[in-house]
């Protein structure tokens, strides 16, 4: 994670907002470290990893609610406490930031007890053998495109494997045969935090915890167009096993509907992402809009091993 830029802009955001205010005016609700000093390191670290992704997700919603658009960058497992709770949270989400913050707190003096290391970037090779993919496998997608459905393929081979997000080469579509692959990286719930110019982005849509009923919320833009973006909310319909291109996956479907602004007007959008809940892999994208940007239908139809 870029830790000091996105720490300066999150801070600018805050003082030019006016709404900022001390760090101290949510203070941490006391944790006891000896909670977690039977951890080993590595369950620390994974702790540690799922407040911070849980801590965004309060902050999102917040920002959310008052539409204010502060936290408006990708966030990975490095969190900027105070621009967190500089965002005036109040009553359940104050409560929530306030009760993690602590609990992250208490973590880390466990940490320092027991003389951890600091967590590797890469993720652990027990974790990557538990994934339903391995690096060098490559992700073949059917896309359908436009009011007319044109077929074409997506193809994203994996890179590598980090603590909070993938890192894939997209093998196709080509602009130029001589550039360089163009990169995909998504976090490990199924945000796109960096994708080709042209292709479809959803930094902060999905959340953390993708039960049955779950909220979600957030931009889908397409990468290289600061213009052309839609508004979305969506709703897990539906949770569970699946298979999809000969692997297993622990899916969550994700009914999405909202509007594309164009001018005064604005346009619907609507349709579902199929995710899986394990790291986010994308299973499924159908979109409808009249907006062309909008629509499409992409889904994964086969995985290739690595070295095939």
């Amino acid at each position: 994670m870029r830790l000091p830029a996105m720490c300066l802009a999150l801070s600018l955001a805050l003082a030019a907002g006016g709404c900022a205010t001390r760090a101290a005016d949510i203070a941490p609700a006391p944790t006891d470290p000896a909670e977690f000093l039977a951890w080993d390191c590595s369950h620390i670290d994974d702790e540690l990893d799922r407040v911070q992704l849980h801590a965004v997700d309060v902050a999102y919603a917040v920002d959310q609610r008052a539409a204010t658009n502060i936290v408006a960058l990708g966030v990975g497992l490095s969190v900027f406490w105070p621009a967190l709770v500089a965002m005036r949270p109040a009553g359940l989400d104050a409560a929530e930031l306030a009760r993690l913050k602590g609990r992250f707190e208490a973590l880390h003096a466990a940490a320092r007890s027991k003389g951890c290391p600091p967590a590797a970037d890469r993720l652990s090779a027990t974790h990557a053998a538990a994934l339903p993919l391995a690096v060098g496998d490559r992700l073949v997608y059917e896309d359908r495109i436009g009011p007319h459905r044109t077929a074409a393929q997506w193809v994203l081979q994996l890179t590598a494997l980090h603590r909070g997000e993938l890192d894939y080469r997209v093998l196709a579509p080509r602009s130029q045969a001589d550039a360089p692959d163009p990169v995909w990286r998504q976090d490990l719930v199924g945000n796109v935090l960096a994708a080709p110019p042209g292709a479809l982005q959803w930094p902060h849509l999905l959340r953390s915890d993708l039960a049955l009923g779950a909220i979600v919320g957030g931009d889908l833009g397409v990468a290289g167009d600061p213009y052309t973006h839609a508004r979305l909310l969506g709703q897990v319909v539906a949770v569970g096993p699946q298979e999809v291109a000969g692997r297993h996956f622990d899916a969550a479907v994700v009914e999405l509907f909202g509007d594309a602004p164009s001018g005064n007007a604005s346009t619907r959008v609507e349709g579902a992402i199929v995710v899986d809940r394990v790291n986010g892999v994308l299973l499924r994208l159908d979109l409808r809009s009249a907006n062309p940007s909008f629509s499409l239908q992409r889904r994964l139809v086969r995985v290739e091993p690595a070295g095939r």
